[in-house]
């Protein structure tokens, strides 16, 4: 059966950890998992509600990024720090405010996997889990330069967001992770911006 740990990253979302990160910690799924939150620099209460969280949820984990110079990729960084503390085979990248829609969230994904390597981008509509499984990391490249280009607030994307190239979480499999990791925060311009929107578009349109 799939072991999955859950990273995130947050800066002064306490009030949406309160708010959401139930939903990440209380998956119906008996292979078991983990969910890691690392805290970049907050000032807010998310500390506070991260032990407080803890003393609940004992697969619940936490970590902390000092405040990296202004010239450092932080979020990929974070999320770096988060997949070296990671004890399972297969790693979800999720965002606090893109939350599970159900308490199935983690076996959906799971009954979708697929047994050999493989990577997979996961969206949420209304009530629905949609997945798309890549075959490889080349496959997939072009949506998370797009996706994470400049991503601070998580996908907050419209209706046919899927379309455009956003997603809500990514699975992927540990040993493949830090590999994956290069394509966060790539400098995108104006041109290689606009061909990945065009590209991304008409191939999700299949």
């Amino acid at each position: 059966m799939n072991k999955f740990s859950v990273i995130m990253t947050v800066f002064d979302n306490g009030n949406d950890l309160e708010q959401h990160l139930p939903a990440f910690l209380t998956q119906t799924y008996e292979p078991g998992y983990e969910v890691i939150v690392v805290d970049e620099s907050s000032t807010d209460n998310t500390d506070d509600v991260l032990k407080l969280m803890k003393q609940q949820y004992s697969h619940l984990y936490s970590t902390f990024l000092p405040k990296p110079d202004i010239h450092v990729t932080r979020k990929r960084l974070a999320l770096t720090i988060g997949v070296k503390a990671a004890k399972n085979e297969w790693i979800i990248l999720s965002d606090i405010n893109s939350f599970p829609q159900s308490a199935t969230w983690l076996q959906s994904i799971s009954d979708n996997l697929s047994t050999g390597s493989g990577i997979m981008l996961g969206y949420y509509k209304k009530s629905e889990l949609n997945m798309r499984l890549f075959d490889d990391l080349e496959t997939i490249s072009d949506y998370i330069i797009k996706g994470e280009r400049q991503r601070t607030n998580g996908h907050k994307g419209t209706r046919k967001r899927k379309f455009i190239g956003k997603y809500d979480f990514i699975v992927v499999r540990a040993d493949e992770a830090h590999e994956l990791l290069k394509y966060f925060e790539q400098p995108v311009g104006f041109c290689r911006l606009l061909s990945l929107r065009v590209s991304i578009f008409f191939r999700n349109l299949f």
